[in-house]
């Protein structure tokens, strides 16, 4: 095999360096005398140098040296040595070979399943709408896509009033059907306002951070003109609020669906309460921002006002929420913790418990909160049964009836520090739940009925 100079002065050193040492010390001495022999011209024959002369006797020029057996031995331990370091090369090659496979194969594994465990954390609908986002932009935010404005036009009808789903302050949520019969939520705001651009850029911040069962998942959102939309999950029995005061009036939940949609409100609560760093404070705990799915898992949303916990004053920020679900300290001082978010689920609890508004109309101008009208019949176990939702009366055992209406009374205390954790709520409530709704409660009789 021939190998050019350069070639064959790298294979050689290569060979040199991985070959063992003995071999390395043959080789050498090998080449040393190879070298040697070839360079170095033979001495000249004094014999054949000196002209003849007549009578003189020239001797024959000494024949050639046979190689002896010591030889013969030295050159095969260098056959050997070159021997086993082509086999040495060869088989570092090959390992280096199987090592880079392997660690290709490993890497596309690892990317394939951080991929499975991103798309599962966005929630399954998110798959088939893949196509159709745009992958050059992404929220500052977090890793939420951005879809294109044609694509929400034609998943909504150019936003029928058809497909209206709910109404707020600033905009319309409707329902959008994109490719692949993915259901989808879009809330739609007219950013005509300087705090409908913030409360639009604090969704994305919050929710794009958050992954949990009972906190609303975020699907994109979108950006044209003036117009700013953020696309959910579809809730498909719409918001507690609806169920309770729409025409239904409260009649597909019974007794233990809404301890299950209350105990699903406080875990999601607890989550950005106890689980985030640092926590988060929502500031719109009401029924209108708790969502309910097709089995009446419940989960928050709407995290246009929510904000990171601390110290805060009126100074820092300005005291926003609904009436009626407002803790007093913060209406009245701007003073905010997440005892606010508690007095607001108190809130919520009392109106799974009476089936009312928080705030009714009792003549022009004004209005009544019902926790004010309420307590003084909560605490009093004989009026309790009778002031309850009519939809729910005589259908649980008093004894949870009880339990449901003292953690509520708690939770609206006027001050702060005698209102409980979300976590000891959380604890409050989970034995009250039936074991099949996310509880520990194992239903063994009929509840009794009351009176």
């Amino acid at each position: 095999m021939e190998v050019s100079g350069g070639g064959g002065f790298l294979l050689l050193l290569f060979v040199v360096v991985l070959m063992p040492r003995s071999a390395t010390v043959l080789l050498a001495d090998a080449a040393r005398r190879t070298l040697t022999d070839v360079s170095s011209p033979p001495a000249p024959s004094p014999a054949a140098d000196a002209p003849i002369l007549p009578g003189v006797v020239v001797s024959p020029p000494t024949a050639v040296k046979i190689p002896t057996e010591g030889d013969n031995h030295y050159q095969k331990q260098v056959l050997v040595a070159v021997i086993l370091s082509l086999v040495a090369v060869i088989v570092m090659a090959v390992s280096a070979t199987y090592a880079w496979s392997f660690w290709r194969k490993a890497r596309e594994a690892l990317d394939s399943k951080d991929m499975k465990l991103q798309n599962r954390s966005n929630g399954h609908m998110l798959l088939p709408v893949l196509g159709k986002l745009n992958s050059n932009k992404m929220s500052s935010k977090e890793v939420i896509a951005m879809m294109d404005f044609s694509v929400l036009e034609t998943a909504t009808d150019k936003f029928s009033e058809k497909n209206i789903l709910g109404k707020g302050g600033f905009g319309c949520v409707y329902r959008a059907c994109l490719d692949g019969n993915v259901v989808a939520a879009v809330k739609k705001l007219n950013c005509c306002r300087q705090e409908v651009e913030k409360e639009f850029e604090n969704e994305l911040d919050f929710l794009g951070k958050i992954r949990h069962p009972n906190v609303i998942s975020v699907l994109g959102y979108c950006s044209h003109e003036d117009t700013r939309l953020v696309i959910y999950e579809l809730m498909k029995n719409g918001s507690l609020e609806t169920q309770l005061h729409g025409s239904s009036h409260g009649s597909a939940l019974s007794w233990h669906t809404r301890l299950k949609i209350a105990l699903d409100a406080a875990r999601g609560l607890e989550h950005l309460h106890e689980h985030c760093n640092p926590i988060i404070i929502h500031r719109d705990i009401k029924s209108s921002n708790i969502l309910l799915d097709s089995v009446y898992n419940a989960k928050i949303s709407d995290f246009g006002l929510a904000t990171y916990g601390g110290n805060h004053n009126r100074d820092d920020i300005n005291p926003s929420g609904t009436v009626g679900y407002v803790a007093p300290e913060y209406l009245l001082d701007g003073q905010l913790t997440e005892k606010s978010d508690v007095y607001s689920f108190g809130v919520v609890l009392l109106e799974l418990l009476l089936g009312r508004k928080p705030v009714e109309r009792v003549g022009e101008p004004h209005c009544e909160s019902f926790v004010s009208w309420a307590m003084p019949q909560i605490t009093d176990r004989t009026k309790l049964p009778q002031i309850i939702d009519p939809v729910i009366q005589n259908t649980m055992d008093l004894r949870h009836l009880y339990q449901v209406a003292a953690v509520a009374v708690l939770c609206v205390q006027p001050e702060p520090s005698y209102r409980p954790l979300i976590a000891d709520v959380l604890h409050s409530l989970v034995p009250l739940v039936p074991v099949e709704l996310g509880g520990t409660l194992r239903v063994v009789e009929q509840p009794r009925s009351a009176g």
